[in-house]
């Protein structure tokens, strides 16, 4: 197994598409390690000099080379995994994540975000300082908010059917997930739909509620290591999770209860194929001890994730 490096770079990312006909910036074997560096924000949103924040060398080279189009996010990659085939499954193993700054933004947006009514004619960009050696936000209004570093968007590169599409709105392959469990110590199944997978990843969050209300986090650049193995036994429709503690499926679609209802279809379908319950056994397990969580409101695409307790599957075998 070889652990690489993939810095951001003009060269390594994409700016706000998702597009299976980009080339991959790397390729690796099933089982490689990756230390991936992401950036967000476009040039706008930097902050002012003079208040202390460092804003990264590679953000003018980027932004130099890479314009906004059709989506928020600047991503590395695609990674491409040697063997992947559509119809596989990407396991990405997330080891760790790090802020590579001490900045990092909120946007409230007129026609965007949970209340558009509310605010619709008001516009706010928001400079945030983290504090690294205390690990928390120090926010204008005077308190304290402790982080909880994870990846926005992480999938794999959309079916070619599809052409070059947003980066913003999450589908069946995963991307603009803004889910806050993914963090260290969880495993995220990724289905395939191009030759290499083609992983992206980026749009850094230091703290995020579910619901992700006003439109944003605190957007920031960030660091993960990931372990990525290639999954020729697994077939999945849609991205499913493993949290140290729970298993995770989610689901995604423009009215909030058609993704809730996917989200739950999902985990009856993983529980059952786990323990060997029935499906209404399955059904019944999950009104008891499975909790529905809003992943996300402001995205297009609404999304909803599933917690099932591992521990309650212990021990049943198929």
């Amino acid at each position: 197994m070889t652990h690489h490096k993939l810095p951001a770079t003009a060269k390594t990312v994409t700016y706000g598409v998702l597009d299976a006909a980009l080339p991959p910036v790397l390729e690796i074997e099933s089982g490689d390690k990756v230390t991936v560096e992401t950036i967000s924000g476009g040039p706008w949103q930097l902050p002012p000099d003079g208040k202390g924040l460092r804003v990264l060398p590679e953000y003018a080279e980027i932004h130099a080379a890479h314009k906004f189009t059709i989506g928020p996010h600047i991503l590395t990659g695609p990674i491409a995994v040697k063997g992947a085939e559509r119809g596989d499954v990407i396991e990405l193993r997330i080891l760790d994540v790090k802020l590579r700054t001490n900045w990092g933004y909120n946007v409230i947006r007129p026609l965007s975000g949970t209340l558009p009514e509310d605010f619709g004619e008001f516009y706010r960009l928001m400079h945030i300082e983290l504090s690294l050696d205390e690990n928390v936000a120090l926010l204008p209004w005077g308190k304290k908010l402790p982080l909880s570093p994870f990846f926005g968007v992480m999938g794999t590169a959309p079916t070619p059917a599809y052409g070059a599409i947003t980066s913003m709105i999450p589908r069946e392959f995963g991307g603009n997930l803004d889910n806050k469990q993914l963090l260290p110590g969880s495993t995220l199944y990724l289905p395939c739909f191009n030759d290499g997978g083609k992983i992206f990843i980026g749009d850094g969050h230091a703290v995020q509620g579910d619901g992700e209300v006003c439109v944003t986090a605190i957007e920031t650049a960030m660091e993960g290591t990931f372990e990525i193995i290639l999954r020729k036994d697994l077939k999945i429709k849609l991205p499913r999770a493993e949290t140290p503690t729970h298993y995770m499926t989610m689901a995604f679609n423009i009215d909030l209860d058609l993704a809730a209802q996917q989200a739950l279809r999902d985990m009856i379908a993983w529980a059952s194929e786990i323990s060997g319950l029935a499906r209404e056994d399955a059904y019944t397990l999950c009104s008891l001890a499975c909790d529905m969580h809003i992943t996300q409101l402001v995205n297009g695409n609404k999304g909803v994730h599933a917690m099932l307790p591992k521990s309650q599957l212990d021990g049943l075998k198929k």
